[in-house]
């Protein structure tokens, strides 16, 4: 029986190269991101290898969560695994200084988005007995580094979901986990500086950070163990990267 892989924020980085890698292994994939435009263009690409069903909608808007999860058509309802990737973060300031608007974003995004996605996902999977969650968290889950704050918060949160999950999913068979990635070259630090490229781009130079498809293959190999093989939680940084704060760089 073919495996259906759901996997958000799949429209670039970790979630971009999850679904090619997925694909390439004969995973049915169904992707969901906000871009339409890119989504259908990672459709054409990897439709050689797999079949694809898009999703169009924003992991904050719950209704729309429910309604597209409960509309999924024959062949893509089963969701084998869950990759709850679609996650954000928005400026880089002191607590006293941040923007309310920015936490909101980042609240809604990396935790309501994953307890939405989540919940629509899992009653089949409970009633099956059988099903995989994975968490994209990050290492900023791990630890707290300056002006970090409200972000660093959001992912402890998703460190503590991912906990919590495992533990009430225990039962059921549904296997959970997370990854905690440090730094990886995607568009993450082009969305946190808000279209500042210079800035961004800074936070790579210097040392060669992981790729997205470094990450991929992470994720690859843990939805691929034994059944009774559950990698509970992965921390995964550059060699270049000993902490949230220390970086060695050229």
């Amino acid at each position: 029986m073919t495996t259906t892989a759901l996997i958000t924020g799949a429209t670039s980085g970790i979630g971009r190269a999850t679904a090619e890698l997925f694909a390439k292994q004969g995973f049915n994939l169904v992707l969901c991101g906000r871009r339409k435009e890119r989504l259908d263009e990672i459709k054409k690409d990897l439709e050689k290898w797999t079949g694809v069903h898009l999703l169009h909608f924003d992991v904050r808007d719950r209704k729309a969560v429910f309604a597209a999860i409960e509309g999924l058509p024959m062949g893509y309802s089963q969701i084998d695994i869950l990759v709850n990737n679609a996650g954000n973060a928005h400026g880089l300031d002191p607590i006293d200084k941040g923007n309310p608007d920015d936490w909101d974003a980042m609240l809604d995004i990396n935790v309501k988005g994953l307890l939405y996605m989540s919940k629509a996902i899992l009653p089949k999977m409970v009633e099956r007995k059988s099903g995989h969650i994975i968490n994209i968290g990050s290492i900023a889950g791990k630890e707290v580094y300056p002006n970090g704050n409200v972000y660093c918060a959001s992912k402890h949160a998703v460190d503590a979901i991912n906990q919590g999950m495992r533990i009430d999913l225990n039962a059921h068979g549904i296997r959970v986990g997370a990854v905690n990635p440090g730094l990886v070259e995607t568009e993450f630090s082009d969305v946190r500086f808000k279209g500042d490229t210079e800035r961004a781009s800074n936070v790579y130079r210097g040392y060669q950070p992981l790729k997205p498809e470094d990450i991929a293959d992470i994720i690859l190999f843990m939805v691929t163990r034994p059944y009774h093989v559950n990698i509970a939680d992965l921390t995964v940084f550059p060699t270049a990267q000993a902490s949230g704060t220390i970086v060695n760089k050229a």
